[in-house]
């Protein structure tokens, strides 16, 4: 089973984001008949043979053993990932694409660096998982709190000198077999977690809860996407 499998076909995204099915990869985590599926998630087995061929068709699920039980072979599946990812490719038409509005300061290119990102990676998984080998990467993942817009902007400035030292430090165009990489650096506010308020069942209504405060940033509108994006 592969750690991570990334969707590049339209059929098999749709295939995943069923609920029935969402449940079905789930619990495939561990091996499992369709009839043990039933069980666990109180479905019809007729119904649970539908979904787990439909995911086999699809390379969601794959078959990881037959068991005979009398006269009858019992087939038993899991899933063909730990998690999935839903590549951009899918809606390839529609995705967003960096080289439309280049700006270090919109939060949507940053959606769209990331968008990128997936498709890319998701392409080289792919690959490599085919060729039984493994993708050269590497990640950075930090946080850091700032005490002000001010400290902030300092930080990304200082970030962007960094890298583009670093880029001009070993970029080689002319390096005979060399390899080029992509480097993507991101910052953004990390949402803030939604707290009820202690009179919430009172004025969210029944089944409601409180929409969270806006932070600062978030207060002050989209505008240009500077504030929001460093």
């Amino acid at each position: 089973m592969l750690d991570v499998a990334v969707i590049e076909e339209p059929a098999a995204a749709e295939a995943s984001l069923d609920p029935i099915r969402r449940r079905i990869l789930a619990a495939l985590a561990e091996p499992g008949s369709a009839a043990a599926l039933a069980a666990r998630l109180g479905l019809a087995r007729q119904k649970v043979n539908y979904h787990l061929k439909e995911l086999e068709r699809h390379g969601l699920v794959e078959l990881a053993e037959e068991r005979r039980k009398g006269n009858v072979t019992e087939r038993v599946y899991r899933a063909a990932a730990a998690s999935f990812v839903i590549s951009p490719a899918v809606l390839a038409a529609v995705s967003p694409d960096p080289a439309r509005a280049p700006d270090q300061l919109s939060a949507r290119w940053l959606l769209a660096l990331g968008s990128r990102l997936v498709q890319e990676v998701g392409a080289l998984l792919t690959g490599a998982a085919e060729a039984q080998r493994r993708v050269a990467s590497f990640g950075i993942d930090a946080e850091v709190r700032f005490a002000s817009a001010a400290d902030r902007t300092a930080f990304a400035d200082g970030l962007a000198e960094a890298v583009a030292t670093l880029v001009a430090r070993y970029h080689d165009e002319s390096a005979p077999g060399g390899r080029s990489h992509r480097v993507v650096v991101g910052l953004h506010q990390i949402p803030a977690s939604p707290e009820p308020a202690p009179d919430a069942d009172r004025s969210a209504g029944p089944g409601r809860a409180p929409a969270p405060a806006p932070t600062p940033d978030a207060a002050a509108g989209s505008g240009s996407g500077q504030e929001n994006a460093r």
